[in-house]
C-alpha cells in the first residue's frame, strides 16, 4: 500500500491502480521516466505526463527523435542517460545524440503573439540540445532527454528495440532506471533532399568568440575557417543546401591605371568550404545594396574605395559615376571567374534586402543595371512588395506576403521563375514560424506549407547571430530605436559550446519537416489526390493549422505506408 495526504484528504491506492511507467518509478522509489513526443515541449513545471508508447516512425536516410522526461522526488546528481542497444535480428543502430534539453529565457513577449502561444510559468523553454555527459536534477523539476538516431541509407527495414538507461545519485545513494524504446525503419529511403533550405549566418569575430572560449576570432585566421568549416557542417546535418556568400565583401580590391583588380581567393575559399561540407547545392552571392537610411529610404550600393593600405566601401547610388564605373568593372569579372570555377549554374545574386512599394524604383534601377551587364545571372530576393519589373528570378516573400500576393507568385512560377517564401520576426500572430513561444509543431508545419502551396524554398536570416555574453540566458532583443521585439530564438537555432555548435529542439523539428517535404513528394507522385488532402488537413490555409500532434503522427505513417507499397 501506498499513502498520500492531499489537502487534508487521507487517500490510499495499491500499486495495481498505477500506470506502469509510474507504478515502476514509485518502486523504485524516486526516479520517473515518461516517453513524451518529441513535437511536444516539456517545461520545468511539466507534471503530469500521458503514458504512451516509445516509438519512432522513420524512413532511411533520415532521423529518429525520441525524448523522455525525467522528475524525481530528491535531488540527483550527475543524472546520465545512456543507450544501451538498438538491434532487430542481429541489425543495430547507434545514435547521434543522446542530448539532455537545456532551458532559455523568453524576456520580450511577441508583440503580436498567437493563440496557442506557450507561456510556462517559470518563463522558461526547452531548446538548446546540451551535449554533456550528466547533469544536476532538483527535486519536482522535470529535465527532458533527445535522443536521435540517424538511419543510413542502407538501414534494414523493420522494428528495432532499445534501452536508455538513467542513472545518477541521490540521497547519497547510487539509482538507476530504464526504458524500452522502438524505432520502425520503413523500407523507404530519403537520399537526397530536394527542397532548397537557406538559413543566413555570420561569421562575425565577436560571434565567433562563442565558440572560442570568449576570445575573438581574427577574421580569415586559422580559427575562423576552422569555425566556418563547423558551422557549414552543421548546415548540412540539418539539410541546409545554400549558403550566402559575399563576393563583394570577400574580394580584395587594388587599383592599375585608374581600373580596378579582382582578386577572389578569399570567396573562393568559402565557396570551396561549403562544397566540401555538402552545404552547396546553390550559392547566394550576397547584397551589393543596401538602404540609404531608414526603411521607406532609396537603395544604394557599396563601392570601394582603394588606400595605399585598405580599403573600405562607399554607399553611393547606382546613377553615382563612381558606383556605375565599380560595377561595370565588378560584374562582368565576377561572372567571368564564376565561369571558370564551374559555378555559374548555381548561382544566384541578391541585389538589397527586403524592396517594399516605397523604395522599389532604386531596386529596380539597381536590378536592371546588373542584368544589363549580365543577362542570365539569377537574382533571387526576400521581398515585401511584387513591384519588381519581373526582375526577380527566385521569389522569396515574406510567408504573409506569400498568402496575400498568391496567384502572383504561381503566375512567376508559371512562368519559370521560383516562389519560395521566408520568416524571420514576422509574420506573427497566428502563422507559423520558429519562434521559442510557439509549439514546436509550428515549426515542422513550415515544410508542410511548402508542399502545400508549392513552393520549392525556404529562407531564415537567423542561424547563429548569438547575442550578448550568454546566449542560453535571454534570447529576445531590441532592434530599432522604435522598439521591435526580436522573438526569442528568432536570431538563432542553434547554440555555441566550445568549438561545438549544438542543435535545438527546433533545428530538429525544421529538419524533420524537410524529410516531410520529400515523403510528401513521394507519396503524390503516388497518390496526388489523396496526399493534397492529406496536407490540406495540416495546413488548412496560410495560417491555420492542424496542431493536434497524434493527428499529425498518424499522417505521417500513412505517408510512409503508401510510399512503402
Amino acid at each position: 500500500m501506498r499513502y498520500l495526504i492531499i489537502y487534508g484528504l487521507f487517500v490510499v491506492f495499491t500499486m495495481a491502480g498505477l500506470p506502469q511507467a509510474l507504478a515502476q518509478s514509485t518502486a523504485e522509489g524516486i526516479l520517473e521516466a515518461h516517453y513524451v513526443d518529441p513535437l511536444e515541449k516539456v517545461f520545468r513545471e511539466t507534471a503530469f505526463f500521458m503514458e504512451r508508447d516509445a516509438r519512432a516512425e522513420v524512413a532511411r536516410g533520415e532521423h529518429a527523435s525520441l525524448q523522455f522526461a525525467l522528475r524525481s522526488s530528491q535531488p540527483v546528481k550527475g543524472l546520465k542517460a545512456k543507450v544501451d542497444f538498438i538491434r532487430m535480428s542481429g541489425a543495430t543502430l547507434q545514435p547521434d545524440k543522446v542530448g539532455f534539453v537545456g532551458y532559455v529565457k523568453v524576456g520580450r513577449s511577441t508583440p503580436r503573439p498567437s493563440r496557442d502561444r506557450l507561456m510556462p510559468m517559470s518563463g522558461l523553454y526547452p531548446d538548446p540540445i546540451l551535449e554533456q555527459e550528466s547533469i544536476g536534477l532538483p527535486a519536482f523539476a522535470t529535465q527532458p532527454v533527445w535522443i536521435s538516431v540517424p538511419i543510413s541509407l542502407d538501414a534494414k527495414p523493420g522494428v528495432y528495440e532499445g534501452q536508455v538507461t538513467f542513472s545518477g545519485s541521490a540521497g547519497g545513494k547510487a539509482i538507476s532506471l530504464s526504458r524500452p524504446f522502438q524505432i520502425q525503419v520503413y523500407p523507404v529511403t530519403i537520399e537526397k533532399t530536394s527542397l532548397w533550405v537557406t538559413n543566413w549566418y555570420t561569421l562575425a569575430p565577436n560571434v565567433l568568440a562563442h565558440l572560442n572560449g570568449g576570445e575573438p576570432v581574427e577574421t580569415y585566421s586559422d580559427a575562423y575557417w576552422k569555425y566556418a568549416r563547423l558551422l557549414a557542417r552543421t548546415m548540412a546535418d540539418y539539410k541546409q543546401n545554400m549558403a550566402i556568400i559575399n563576393p563583394l565583401q570577400l574580394t580584395q580590391y587594388s587599383m592599375k591605371k585608374g581600373q580596378y583588380e579582382f582578386d577572389f581567393s578569399r570567396f573562393d575559399q568559402t565557396v570551396q568550404l561549403f562544397i566540401e561540407e555538402g552545404v552547396i547545392g546553390r550559392i547566394e552571392g550576397g547584397h551589393i545594396g543596401g538602404r540609404a537610411t531608414n526603411w521607406t529610404s532609396p537603395f544604394v550600393v557599396g563601392v570601394p574605395v582603394v588606400k595605399k593600405d585598405t580599403s573600405y566601401f562607399e554607399r553611393l547610388p547606382i546613377s553615382d559615376e563612381r558606383a556605375a564605373g565599380f560595377y561595370t568593372q565588378f560584374i562582368p569579372a565576377l561572372v567571368s571567374h564564376l565561369k571558370d570555377k564551374g559555378w555559374y549554374g548555381i548561382y544566384t545574386q541578391h541585389i538589397a534586402d527586403e524592396p517594399i512599394d516605397e523604395n522599389f524604383e532604386s531596386y529596380i534601377e539597381i536590378s536592371e543595371f546588373v542584368k544589363n551587364l549580365a543577362p542570365d545571372i539569377k537574382i533571387i530576393e526576400a521581398t515585401h512588395s511584387k513591384n519588381l519589373n519581373n526582375l526577380v528570378d527566385v521569389w522569396v516573400p515574406q510567408l504573409n506576403f506569400f498568402a496575400d500576393y498568391y496567384d502572383f507568385y504561381m503566375e512567376r512560377a508559371a512562368a519559370g521563375d521560383e516562389a519560395w517564401f521566408y520568416t524571420c520576426l514576422a509574420p506573427q500572430e497566428e502563422y507559423a514560424n520558429r519562434f521559442i513561444e510557439l509549439p514546436l509543431i509550428k515549426t515542422r508545419i513550415l515544410h508542410w506549407i511548402n508542399f502545400r502551396y508549392n513552393s520549392p524554398g525556404y529562407l531564415h536570416w537567423g542561424f547563429n547571430f548569438w547575442r550578448g555574453d550568454d546566449p542560453y540566458g535571454e534570447t529576445t532583443g531590441i532592434i530599432t530605436e522604435s522598439g521591435n521585439v526580436l522573438p526569442g530564438g528568432d536570431a538563432w537555432i542553434c547554440y555555441p559550446a566550445r568549438d561545438k555548435i549544438l542543435s535545438s529542439i527546433r533545428l530538429e523539428a525544421m529538419r524533420d519537416g524537410i524529410y516531410d517535404y520529400e515523403l510528401l513528394k513521394m507519396a503524390a507522385a503516388k497518390d496526388p489526390e489523396k496526399v493534397k488532402e492529406m496536407a490540406r488537413q495540416v495546413v488548412y490555409r496560410f495560417d491555420l493549422y492542424d496542431m493536434n500532434v497524434e493527428a499529425f503522427r498518424e499522417k505521417r505513417r500513412m505517408l510512409l505506408e503508401m510510399v512503402s507499397e
